[in-house]
């Protein structure tokens, strides 16, 4: 399914042919109409909302703009879950940008329980942690009015290497503030693909209790040349090392305060279930 703010004639513009063939079926609505949502999900088992919204004219890719596009945009796919989804689950991507971004109390190990500061955000114009943020937070409280069972995924920076060129118009919102980021230990990225799989498992372990949020990553960027690799990788040369010294030289590493233990044991667990079903 195809959710968006754009008119549904512009759909092509988004996705070839050949693309939408391959899908079971494809629905078209307005991230903005309640009603139109309502008749995308009906009957649906779950919802995975992953949408997010780029501005394509603005310097960063993601404008204050945005912020409000996102909670709103989360807030009508809540309600429209509850009203009219067979079954009433959605499976919500986030960002660990929504968890990593605090003014005080830096040196704590940050995992599921832990917040973006909203105001911290607002005033260092980090606009794509500020909306994925409120937009997780809103998620949660139409969540509980709507009778929604809610889980989360906060990914770090989405990686698709068989597609380089297809991240980096995301790459530079999240990537705001990424010094501050290698100096604290908490830049983090993700395979898309492994992403994508991480949303099935969690999705297939909610007959089983899983719920809450879950932090995904699989690498944290700890030295300087794993900070040049990736500035080069996404053709944003100095974007990450370059200006004052943010990383030790050599290889010596900073160390990582992010926790992916919860989900890591949700896909250990699926995986040994998995095997013993073969």
């Amino acid at each position: 399914m195809v959710t968006q703010f754009v008119s549904p004639s512009k759909t092509k513009e988004f996705i070839r042919d050949e693309e939408i063939n391959q899908l079971q079926g494809v629905v078209i609505a307005d991230m903005g109409d309640i009603d139109s949502l309502c008749d995308a999900f009906r009957g649906c088992h779950a919802i995975f909302h992953t949408s997010s919204f780029v501005d394509p004219h603005g310097v960063s890719g993601y404008s204050e703009q945005m912020t409000f596009l996102e909670a709103e945009g989360a807030r009508n796919v809540i309600e429209a879950c509850g009203r009219a989804a067979y079954a009433k689950r959605c499976i919500f991507t986030s960002s660990l940008l929504a968890s990593i971004w605090k003014g005080d109390n830096v040196d704590r190990v940050i995992d599921e329980t832990c917040w973006s500061d909203e105001e911290f955000c607002r005033e260092n114009k980090l606009w794509l942690a500020l909306g994925k943020t409120t937009a997780e937070k809103v998620a949660w409280r139409k969540s509980k009015e709507m009778k929604v069972e809610l889980v989360t995924v906060c990914p770090g920076l989405l990686m698709a290497p068989l597609f380089p060129n297809a991240h980096k118009a995301t790459s530079i919102p999240y990537l705001k503030g990424g010094q501050v980021m290698l100096q604290r230990g908490v830049l983090a990225t993700g395979d898309v693909r492994k992403v994508a799989k991480a949303h099935v498992n969690v999705y297939e372990a909610m007959d089983y209790g899983a719920c809450g949020r879950y932090l995904y990553f699989e690498r944290v960027v700890q030295r300087l040349d794993e900070a040049v690799e990736l500035e080069n990788g996404l053709k944003m040369h100095g974007k990450l090392s370059g200006g004052r010294q943010v990383l030790p030289e050599g290889n010596e590493e900073i160390h990582s305060k992010l926790s992916n233990s919860k989900l890591a044991k949700l896909i250990l667990q699926s995986s040994q279930s998995f095997s013993c079903n073969q």
